[in-house]
């Protein structure tokens, strides 16, 4: 009999599904506030201010939980992202975080960076 994949595998799997194929993708706003669209930001803020750190944090871990393949290529920056992503990578939920640095070794290589 064949072993089912686990529920953890699937979601990262989902997550895995939208990622561009290069961070170089990501083209993304760098500074100043930025709505996201009601699929994005469905519930409480809507707009974050990408020069205050806190909003950006939360701006990054809602476009990474929920957003799409076109989500995340349009809202976030490459560069931010590997700036962020030391800090960034413990707020996130482990599958996302999986996906990401399964796919993108400069990621992980920033935690180690950061270290």
């Amino acid at each position: 009999m064949a072993s089912q994949p686990c529920l953890s595998d699937l979601r990262r799997a989902k997550f895995a599904r939208r990622l561009p194929a290069a961070l170089s993708e990501l083209a993304g706003p760098q500074h100043g506030p930025v709505s996201l669209p009601p699929h994005l930001a469905w519930s409480g803020l809507t707009t974050f201010d990408l020069d205050r750190p806190r909003l950006r944090m939360s701006y990054y871990r809602i476009v990474l939980a929920e957003g799409q393949h076109d989500d995340l290529v349009q809202y976030l920056d490459r560069d931010l992202l590997v700036g962020l992503w030391p800090v960034l990578r413990t707020l996130i939920g482990r599958d996302v975080r999986e996906a990401w640095e399964g796919a993108f070794a400069e990621l992980a290589d920033s935690v180690r960076a950061a270290v």
